[in-house]
């Protein structure tokens, strides 16, 4: 319910923003728009940029074969947490521009460790689960990699001097793999009359890729002559999770043919109790420079 609660307030102050933008760009004539000038021209951006989000995920690893039944597991860290652990990532967006139409793209791999990991239970088939005190974990910890891939196409509604407004369609793509390793002060026999133990030092693994279809809108108003906007950006959609969304936006600084922005960003997936990666979010700050050919 926080999550839906979070989601519902930011989608509207991210309405009430467009609102605002597109208010005050309707009040302005279209002879004053630079862009409009010059709509059989092509524009194109890349900004390489840097996020540090927090990140939150909720898993739910499927138990060896020889026992059955599921492990559900906490994970949550911040950048303090995983940048000494760090082993590689890149992150890059860009768009194409061709009078009102565009084309945009962002991906992002992370590969990193977190200590910040947490068993909740064991939960056998046809027994009631077993809770794991925090007590009982020696040494936890999670491995993330990860590639999230967007990919849309828009159309700007409403352009002017105070900015622009566009509807954007398209899809996103997330390969999402997580391991665990523990060593645990007990060991459990299974169920199934087979040996088979959990418990002690080992590890366990799971993912999933997932295909989502999205759509939202994204644009800027700018602040006057300062050569300072506010970017925005919000997108919705489901497909391989029960939800998706992202939204986004903070200050920037445009001069010249570059720019350099401030932000905030903040990615979720939602996923049914049947999935390994029941939730995954990534929020915090952003920083981007963008160079525009």
């Amino acid at each position: 319910m926080t999550s839906i609660r979070s989601l519902t307030g930011m989608l509207a102050i991210g309405l009430f923003a467009v609102g605002m933008v597109s208010g005050a760009l309707a009040q302005q004539p279209a002879s004053q728009s630079p862009q409009l000038a010059s709509e059989s021209n092509w524009t194109f951006n890349i900004a390489p940029y840097l996020w540090l989000p927090s990140i939150n995920a909720t898993l739910n690893y499927n138990l060896p074969p020889a026992l059955g039944g599921k492990l559900p597991t906490e994970t949550s860290s911040g950048p303090g947490d995983y940048l000494p652990h760090l082993n590689f990532a890149g992150m890059v967006t860009a768009d194409a521009r061709y009078g009102r139409f565009s084309m945009l793209t962002d991906f992002m791999y992370l590969n990193l460790s977190t200590s910040q990991t947490n068993i909740r239970s064991l939960n056998f088939f046809g027994l009631p689960l077993r809770p794991i005190s925090r007590s009982l974990e020696l040494g936890t910890s999670s491995t993330l990699h990860s590639a999230i891939w967007t990919l849309a196409g828009g159309y700007t509604l409403v352009e002017g001097n105070c900015g622009n407004f566009s509807v954007i369609a398209g899809l996103r793509y997330a390969d999402v793999d997580f391991k665990t390793d523990y060593n645990l002060a007990l060991t459990v026999t299974g169920p199934r009359g087979n040996g088979a133990t959990f418990g002690g030092p080992g590890s366990i693994s799971g993912g999933g890729h997932l295909w989502n279809g999205i759509a939202g809108f994204r644009g800027h108003i700018r602040l006057g002559e300062t050569g300072l906007f506010i970017p925005y950006y919000f997108d919705i959609g489901a497909g391989g999770s029960n939800l998706t969304w992202q939204i986004a936006s903070g200050i920037g600084y445009q001069t010249g043919w570059a720019s350099v922005s401030a932000l905030y960003r903040h990615l979720s997936f939602e996923q049914d109790n049947s999935a390994t990666i029941r939730h995954l979010s990534l929020g915090g700050p952003l920083v981007m420079a963008t160079f525009r050919f």
